[in-house]
């Protein structure tokens, strides 16, 4: 299920940008050769001539007055084919490099924007349907219900990971005391820094208790147990108010996504061990079906999240992605003369087998680190 869960949803991401370029194109007057759902070698096509369908072959590749919508064999997101983003009549009057630098930067940002609005939108109903979340600086007009004292973090190494505690674990009582509040938890497990002592705790929907013996821990300079506490409940928005809490939710995580790659290009160029941790699709379809084994509002959550990486990712100065057709605009504006097309085109392509050949290497390593669950996965659906 999560390969099936993957599919959809890296589908819906990668169909809404692509139609975000398909849409402001021909709103300027731009060719789409072909709109595809997967990517090639093409199943089969349908493009309209004088008013009728027509079927078009898989090996087909002769040139239509209209747009080319098909079916391919890798279902893998898709794809939109502008008339002269391959140096194929480049010199036409409805041709991508014909129109003025300012429509090329529209057409290639608005599949990055699609992206964005998709997340915000996204965002807005995940808070209008309601959610979990720490209860804190919450707008006027939230709901809450369900409140519950809650581990945000447990340290790696640290007595509470040996206690067998995990983060989101419900904190029922320390030590024989019901806390009314994290604060009052915190005191209550800061005051037991010098013995062992029983912590009561709910994990789905069973009532489990451990012991825990605090010990020194030198990244806090002090005895603990190595936990974070918060109240957390679900909260509810009112339509006005959940769309104000996306939108400001959407731009935190577009700045925290901006500040993780410009960390990791950091690290590169001052040849540093790179701090973050990197999925490819194969981690990316694990995660997708563990969030969906947690219902549809964690699974919107996540697919949130993975549009605004989607549109940072692809606005990257990097050739063969959006960012990097920009660049190359940037930089026929201050030649004042295009550079080659056939060049450029080249340019993209190399590119672009790189970053498949990056893609690759990456799904090696997450196929080493969640063989596991993949072979769990496997396991289920052949009734194993």
């Amino acid at each position: 299920m999560a390969l099936i869960y993957f599919l959809i949803v890296l589908s819906v991401l990668v169909l809404i940008h692509e139609v975000g370029h398909f849409v402001t194109a021909r709103l300027f007057g731009v060719k789409a050769d072909e709109f595809g759902y997967g990517f090639p070698p093409r199943i089969l096509g349908f493009v309209k001539e004088k008013g009728k369908w027509k079927r078009v072959g898989a090996r087909d590749r002769g040139s239509y007055k209209n747009t080319i919508w098909s079916l391919n064999w890798l279902p893998l997101g898709g794809f939109v084919r502008i008339k002269g983003e391959q140096a194929d009549g480049q010199n036409d009057p409805d041709s991508f490099h014909t129109q003025p630098a300012w429509v090329r930067v529209i057409i290639l940002a608005a599949g990055v924007s699609l992206n964005w609005i998709l997340a915000a939108v996204l965002f807005s109903f995940v808070f209008a349907m309601g959610t979990n979340a720490v209860l804190e600086d919450l707008p006027s007009g939230a709901v809450v219900t369900d409140r519950s004292i809650r581990l945000t973090q447990v340290m790696v190494k640290s007595p509470a990971e040996k206690a067998g505690l995990l983060p989101n674990d419900i904190i029922l009582s320390i030590d024989g005391v019901v806390p009314v509040s994290y604060e009052q938890a915190g005191e209550l497990i800061g005051a037991r820094s010098e013995k062992t002592f029983e912590i009561q705790f709910q994990r789905d929907d069973q009532t489990l208790a451990t012991k825990v013996t605090p010990a020194y821990l030198a990244s806090l300079d002090r005895k603990a147990i190595g936990v974070g506490l918060a109240e957390v409940g679900h909260v509810t928005f009112p339509p006005l108010t959940a769309l104000k809490v996306g939108l400001t939710v959407n731009v935190g995580y577009t700045k925290a996504i901006v500040l993780t790659f410009g960390g990791l290009l950091k690290d590169l160029v001052m040849r540093r061990p790179v701090a973050q941790e990197f999925s490819g699709p194969v981690g990316i379809a694990v995660l997708t079906g563990q969030f969906a084994e947690q219902g549809i509002i964690p699974l919107l959550q996540f697919c949130a999240i993975l549009s605004l990486n989607l549109a940072v990712i692809n606005f990257l100065p990097i050739p063969a992605l959006d960012g990097g057709r920009v660049l190359f605009l940037f930089i026929e504006k201050i030649r004042r003369r295009p550079m080659s097309r056939r060049l450029e085109a080249l340019i993209h392509n190399v590119a672009f087998l790189i970053l498949i050949g990056l893609i690759l290497l990456v799904t090696v390593r997450d196929i080493a680190h969640y063989s596991g669950t993949i072979v769990g996965g496997l396991k289920g659906l052949v009734g194993m």
